[in-house]
């Protein structure tokens, strides 16, 4: 799912993001076109430890994938 992220203005001390999330659709002529999902806001701090956290979830998931590849390439030979 792809995201729009941009700053939002506000009064707050800590500066805060809003996040569009997408999807992609095809239109009535059969065109590509992106759609706002959803929206959240937060303060930059927490979409930033957000991001931290799911690129470790992410790079532990590639290494688990690198190493079943090496284990069935063992296997073909």
């Amino acid at each position: 799912m792809a995201k729009k992220i941009a700053e939002k203005a506000s009064d707050a001390v800590v500066k805060q993001v809003e996040i569009k999330h997408l999807r992609s659709m095809k239109d009535e002529a059969g065109k590509d076109v992106s759609v706002v999902d959803w929206t959240e806001m937060k303060d930059v701090d927490s979409a930033i430890s957000d991001a931290e956290a799911q690129l470790a979830v992410a790079e532990a998931k590639v290494t688990e994938l690198k190493a079943d590849i090496a284990e069935y390439k063992k296997i073909k030979g």
